[in-house]
């Protein structure tokens, strides 16, 4: 690209190649600023691209606007020079949010382990009181918390289906709010399971929606007074199974979908009070939380009744087990992609509503696939090898 530049451009005035140049020093400061400052603080969420874009679209609009305007124009191209270049600095300096936490405290639940636990690491390093809900606040992952983190991080007991829990835990983090009080909730608690709607009962999708969207309603309403008073955030971790239908998967998605309309509602109530609320949208990150639920196929059988064994035979409960295990074991194994846009929502100036995090790949599909018809979404599984496997075998 720079060789295209100096061929091109040989003729051109030196007025204009100096002016050009400047414009990149400018920029690359402003860039290597950042880096270092994202460094220093551990902010950075550069995987995400959320302030590159702009920048690169300016610098190739200078150079697409530099060998296209003639030497006559020279004063127009210094004109947009300038324009972008203080462009730049308004975004760069529009986009400096939170650089460390002190004084500020974060309630996070679902700590013991997977995104919870890296969080409350990550946020004491920032400087951040952290308050880590915990199912087991004697728990090895509990332990690991107390053991690694400073004298910030605050372990509780917090089992988000018990109002008792979560009584005493507004209590005590009344009683240890530092004195920028309570900054942000994150709710990240929450389990997963799946199997198809026959092999599950009511309790079955009682149980999912009780910890995974009761929970963080309950967790909310008592703490959102404190989350108010200081303009802050709050948190709800989602899924992409929120929006995209798919086998095996009714009772997670009925809590997760559920889930994304209260923190709708909520965001808009919550607006007139300064309180940017953020939904998280993992894809598949399984083996990153080691949180995948464990059962093999005599278990499902094991619970069916009679009528049940006739519809769905043991070799189609094996299979159904064998391709979630291959689905869930192909995905990401860290959790740094999640991990940095929870950091980005909770320091931004300008937190998204939403963060979709998938693969490159996926991403494209995911983007349009609420605004799909049925027709079509349904079709990804009526075309899959699976779906035609499972047809064959059902009451076989």
């Amino acid at each position: 690209m720079c060789f295209w530049f100096f061929e091109t451009n040989r003729s051109k005035d030196s007025l204009s190649l100096s002016v050009t140049w400047l414009q990149f020093l400018l920029i690359g400061c402003l860039h290597v600023s950042r880096y270092h400052k994202e460094k220093k603080t551990g902010s950075s969420v550069r995987a995400q691209g959320f302030t590159m874009k702009p920048l690169f679209f300016s610098m190739t609009v200078l150079l697409v606007s530099y060998n296209c305007l003639s030497q006559e124009h020279t004063y127009t191209y210094f004109g947009l020079v300038i324009c972008f270049v203080l462009w730049a600095k308004k975004l760069f300096h529009a986009e400096k949010g939170l650089s460390d936490g002190f004084g500020r405290a974060v309630l996070i639940t679902g700590c013991d382990s997977g995104f919870g636990h890296h969080l409350a690491k990550k946020l004491d390093r920032m400087g951040f009181t952290v308050f880590a809900g915990c199912l087991c606040a004697e728990g090895p992952g509990a332990q690991s918390l107390v053991e690694e983190g400073s004298d910030r991080m605050k372990v509780l007991q917090l089992d988000v289906t018990k109002d008792e829990d979560v009584s005493s835990a507004k209590d005590f983090v009344q009683a240890n709010l530092p004195e920028k009080g309570l900054y942000a909730v994150v709710n990240n608690a929450g389990i997963s399971d799946w199997g198809e709607t026959e092999w599950s009962t009511a309790k079955d999708f009682q149980k999912m929606s009780d910890i995974n969207l009761f929970g963080a309603i309950r967790v909310t309403i008592p703490f959102l007074s404190l989350v108010r008073a200081s303009k802050g955030r709050m948190l709800y971790v989602s899924s992409v199974f929120s929006f995209f239908n798919c086998l095996n998967m009714g009772a997670y998605s009925v809590s997760k979908r559920g889930l994304e309309a209260f923190a709708d509602c909520l965001r808009i109530e919550m607006a007139s009070f300064g309180v940017k609320v953020s939904i998280i949208q993992p894809g598949n990150f399984g083996m990153a939380t080691n949180i995948l639920p464990k059962k093999t196929p005599q278990d499902i059988w094991d619970d069916f009744d009679e009528a049940r064994k006739l519809t769905f035979n043991q070799k189609y409960i094996k299979m159904a087990c064998d391709c979630f295990n291959s689905l869930c074991t192909s995905g990401f194994k860290d959790c740094s992609m999640v991990i940095n846009a929870m950091l980005h929502a909770l320091t931004a100036p300008k937190p998204q509503t939403r963060y979709l995090l998938v693969s490159w790949r996926d991403k494209v599909f995911f983007y349009i696939c609420p605004f799909l018809p049925a027709i079509i979404t349904d079709s990804v599984f009526f075309a899959s090898s699976m779906y035609h496997k499972r047809k064959v075998m059902l009451y076989s």
